[in-house]
């Protein structure tokens, strides 16, 4: 049985619990946001003023460039972009599934680590692939 954009309710059940301990887990992280490809907002906690719906359609737009850079370059498939500031920064990380391709998108304070971001957003999305 699907629910929102075509995932079970397992999956988006499962999406909001990985998120919330996510943004729980690492210090920095304000926002996660689980939404499909095409921008629309599946599962998400914000411990700040984030907006789901604005977050999710930005992803959708970066990680298409993404896409266009990566084919351009011949790297191989995308699988994630980061977006670094001066006052923090946001990564986008996709998630290939069978019913529905997704994109993580984690954004965080620059107190964050960007290398413990960028791994349990890969870490989320190997969670959310395989359920």
């Amino acid at each position: 049985m699907s629910t929102r954009h075509g995932l079970s309710r397992t999956a988006t059940a499962h999406a909001q619990r990985e998120a919330r301990k996510l943004v729980e887990e690492l210090s920095g992280v304000t926002a996660v946001v689980v939404a499909t490809a095409d921008g629309f907002d599946v599962a998400s906690v914000s411990a700040g003023d984030a907006d789901p719906a604005r977050v999710a359609a930005m992803g959708s737009s970066i990680v298409a460039i993404g896409d266009v850079v990566s084919q351009e370059a011949r790297l191989g498939r995308r699988e994630s972009v980061m977006v670094l500031t001066d006052s923090g920064f946001a990564v986008f990380h996709s998630v290939h599934r069978r019913d529905a391709d997704l994109v993580i998108n984690v954004l965080a304070r620059d107190s964050a680590i960007p290398a413990m971001v960028a791994y349990r957003a890969a870490q989320l999305a190997k969670a959310l692939a395989e359920v």
